[in-house]
């Protein structure tokens, strides 16, 4: 039997991506990454809080927030890139 010759390799083509898909995108990214760090600061509480600080309440809210200000800052970042120092922000080709 004879096989079939290898289909040629094809390169892919660039589609571009609206722009409210790339914003939301990194909405739900923001979002995704307030969930976690919200979680692993609250579980970081409840756990400092049992241990050391004999079941107060502060150490729960403390860490939750720091959770909450890095997902802020981690969103600050990704939606606004003139934040990050050293960054350029070509102006895009208009054809």
């Amino acid at each position: 039997m004879a096989s079939k010759p290898a289909a040629p390799a094809t390169t892919p083509v660039a589609v571009p991506v609206p722009s409210e898909d790339v914003i939301a995108r990194k909405f739900d990214t923001c979002v995704a990454d307030l969930i976690v760090n919200s979680g692993i600061g609250f579980g970081v509480g409840v756990v400092a809080s049992v241990l050391l600080f004999r079941r107060r309440g502060w150490p729960v809210a403390l860490s939750t927030g720091f959770g909450a200000g890095v997902a802020y800052s981690n969103c600050n970042y990704s939606l606004n890139p003139y934040v990050l120092p050293g960054t350029k922000v070509l102006p895009s080709s208009r054809a």
